[in-house]
């Protein structure tokens, strides 16, 4: 793993440390300081502050995921500011004014093209065990409603096959929690499992990558985006919604609502069983679907949207 190398370095190592010591998972701001490290390495050397200079500097260079490595820097601000260094501590509306990333929710109709697409995937000379593993990912991701690191990083040993129960570790926040698979999920995981034992014996990842480890990040939402796009031949690449894995997570919620609506349910009263299910750190998180609802069923099922309006905060950041 690379060294930190900057004049910040000791103080990032802590910053890390910090969080971690707080109850966070410590791949929370490591990599965007990482990122950070190197380019007060190349730009700023000598650098033991962090100067706005430096900050917007580092966040000009970045063209994805702004509005996570806005939060990342601005923590860094505040962590160094805390320790008595001299720091620049991005400001709120940066991050508001960058975050370019609203919630995709597929209708049926596009889910259902969008799986045709990823049962129809190609193997690949990088991933050669593609059509295996990517039909199963994907769907556990959305039937189960998980964080895509916890679909793709999940252990074979952290599943029942008897009773279908997936028990999610290394989760945002440590919010260790079970999960319990459908019946036709259990059957899909068992039949890939026995294929699983021909190509991936010895690793311990459920969906490994062809190295060993777990099924990568940038692998995973790129081969989503090109079923995606099969998906919608007809669709201009213009006209196209960009989509990321984390869509399927916002289905299984916005799903779920309707579900409760459709049967009379009072959401108010269910939202702490979603955010416990969901592992979200706070009821704010998970009553931000109600906010993705269509307007004429919200109004037909009598929600306070006042006091919904009160617990979910103007921006959300999702990671990835």
């Amino acid at each position: 793993m690379t060294e930190f190398k900057s004049g910040l370095a000791p103080s990032i190592l802590m910053m890390i440390d910090y969080f971690e010591a707080l109850g966070n998972s410590r791949k929370t701001h490591e990599l965007n300081l990482r990122s950070i490290d190197r380019f007060c390495a190349a730009n700023y050397p000598e650098a033991d502050t962090l100067s706005k200079e430096m900050v917007l500097g580092w966040l000009e260079e970045q063209h994805s995921g702004v509005a996570g490595k806005a939060t990342t820097i601005r923590q860094l601000g505040k962590y160094l500011r805390a320790i008595g260094r001299d720091a620049y501590i991005l400001y709120d509306e940066y991050m508001t004014y960058r975050s370019n990333f609203s919630a995709y929710i597929f209708t049926d109709d596009e889910l259902s093209r969008l799986f045709k697409s990823v049962d129809g995937i190609k193997a690949t000379n990088d991933e050669p065990f593609l059509p295996d593993i990517a039909p199963v990912l994907y769907r556990l991701i959305y039937t189960c409603g998980l964080r895509p690191n916890e679909g793709r990083e999940l252990k074979r040993s952290n599943i029942n096959f008897s009773t279908g129960e997936v028990f999610i570790t290394e989760t945002k926040h440590k919010k260790e929690r079970l999960v319990v698979m459908s019946n036709d999920m259990l059957s899909l995981c068992r039949e890939y499992d026995k294929r699983r034992e021909v190509f991936a014996r010895g690793s311990e990842y459920f969906f490994p990558s062809w190295e060993g480890g777990p099924f990568r990040n940038n692998q995973t939402g790129y081969y989503f985006r090109e079923c995606w796009a099969r998906a919608n031949k007809t669709v201009s690449k213009d006209e196209l919604p960009g989509v990321r894995v984390y869509d399927l997570r916002h289905r299984f919620a916005s799903a779920v609502l309707n579900r409760w609506l459709d049967t009379g349910q009072p959401l108010g009263a269910k939202l702490p069983y979603l955010r416990a299910y969901m592992g979200h750190n706070s009821l704010s998180e998970t009553a931000y679907y109600i906010h993705l609802l269509p307007e004429n069923l919200v109004k037909s099922a009598g929600i306070d949207w006042d006091a919904f309006s009160e617990i979910v905060p103007e921006v959300i950041l999702w990671e990835e």
